[in-house]
This record gives C-alpha cells, structure tokens and sequence, in this order.
C-alpha cells in the first residue's frame, strides 16, 4: 500500500450513489471503486477551487495506468 494513503475514510452510501459511482467507473476504465472515489474528489474539489495536488498528474494518484508512452484509448492499437 502506498505510504501516502495511510489514512482509511469510510463512507455509507445509497444503492443510487454506489451505482453513479460504478457507472463512473467502469465508463473511464478505472481499476477499482477507490479508484474512481479518488478521481472524482479530485475533480470535485477542482471544480470548487481546491488544489488537492499542485503540480502532479492522475497517474501519481494512482487513478490511470501509464505505459511507456503515455495514456493510450482502450481498443486502439498501432
């Protein structure tokens, strides 16, 4: 586990909000519902002018894989 998430945040939700939340996830291809809880805050408190991370990309949350040559769309091969 990543030293820099040492903290565990538990979080009751509806059956509506836990499917707006798969539905997010699977439609951007994230590996885990952490995944796309940590992106949408993310992008959240963006949207209301919090920098919850001056200066670093997605992938250093751990949200996106990365290959060698950066982000790739999914089905599209060379």
């Amino acid at each position: 586990m990543n030293d820099l998430r040492a903290e565990r945040l538990q979080v009751m939700l509806s059956p509506e909000e836990l499917s707006a939340i798969d539905d997010f996830r699977f439609r951007h291809r994230m590996p885990t519902r952490a995944a796309a809880v940590r992106e949408l805050l993310r992008s959240g408190l963006a949207a209301v002018g919090v920098d919850a991370g001056a200066g670093l990309k997605s992938s250093s949350f751990g949200v996106f894989g990365r290959g060698p040559d950066g982000h790739t769309e999914a089905g599209t091969e060379d």
